[in-house]
């Protein structure tokens, strides 16, 4: 019977060997594409964790997006994900399959839903895309979710499900039109794109969006590309997600992280907001804390 448990334990990436012979935990975490913010902060949360969590470790498996990271908890096969939070509540309420019971140990910091055009393009505004290709992102991707809901009264556009690297080789080579991509700014690649050929930011409606509360008006400041003027856009929420099988002091752990070496955790680049302090990271809306974050923020909060 032991045994088994731990053969279970290791399948489950919560046990493994270390060097010494003394039990090492892992933690598995479902990040995003390359090039995108959830692999920068996924990659900077995992050395933290290995660096400051004695016995555990984290590691940083790469994904289309939040849909594709919501199917790795739901299957055993991440420990953590990272999760807008409009799909958060869609795979909680079960839009999209069986629903999924998800738990959150914060609210990390806010993507900004980005409709991206080529510096010299004839188009400024979402009706102007009717008759032209527009990618909304890899098909298991959180930015295909809002896509889909921001397209939905443009029957005219036509649609492209790309990962974000092909759906910017795309529109450098005039294959489509704009692409869509919901991430922090300035998001690496697209800030490579910007300095290589310039591109434009097109502003969008939060209410487009039929999101609800999770949504917010936002605007993406000035500067975050060299074009970028004051842009009206779609904000939402990264909820960094797990489920209820996750140990309360791995849970623990990984708070005490977030708020501990929040000024490690924030890309040197972004711009955006963040919201790793004990106040915001606690405002996960529908998705309830895990028992052990919200006793780590009880502890830390004093």
């Amino acid at each position: 019977m032991r045994r088994r448990t731990l053969f279970a334990l290791a399948g489950a990436g919560l046990i493994s060997s270390c060097s010494g012979g003394t039990p090492e935990r892992t933690l598995r975490i479902g990040a995003g594409e390359p090039g995108g913010f959830y692999t920068a902060f996924a990659r900077q949360l995992a050395a933290e964790v290995s660096a400051t969590e004695p016995g555990l470790r984290m590691t940083v498996s790469s994904s289309q997006g939040s849909v594709a990271n919501v199917e790795l908890l739901r299957d055993g096969l991440a420990d953590l994900g990272m999760v807008l939070a409009d799909t958060a509540m869609a795979a909680r309420n079960g839009d999209l399959g069986p629903r999924v019971a998800l738990r959150a140990l914060g609210r990390v910091y806010e993507n900004y839903t980005q409709l991206v055009v080529l510096a010299d393009s004839p188009v400024h505004g979402l009706d102007e895309l009717v008759g032209r290709s527009v990618s909304i992102g890899a098909a298991k991707s959180g930015t295909a979710l809002i896509g889909s809901r921001l397209l939905a009264a443009h029957p005219g556009v036509r649609r492209e499900s790309l990962p974000l690297e092909e759906a910017i080789a795309a529109l450098e080579g005039g294959r489509i039109d704009a692409l869509l991509w919901s991430g922090g700014l300035p998001t690496p690649v697209l800030k490579t794109l910007d300095d290589r050929v310039g591109i434009r930011l097109l502003p969008l409606d939060a209410t487009q969006a039929a999101c609800g509360p999770v949504c917010d008006p936002v605007l993406v400041p000035p500067g975050a590309y060299r074009r970028t003027t004051a842009t009206p856009t779609v904000g939402v929420a990264n909820i960094l997600a797990c489920t209820p099988e996750l140990p309360a002091d791995l849970a623990e752990a990984v708070v005490r992280v977030l708020v501990l070496r929040a000024p490690f955790l924030v890309p040197q680049q972004a711009v955006g907001t963040q919201y790793l302090d004990v106040r915001n990271l606690i405002g996960t809306g529908t998705i309830p804390l895990h028992p052990g974050a919200a006793r780590a923020y009880r502890d830390l909060h004093g």
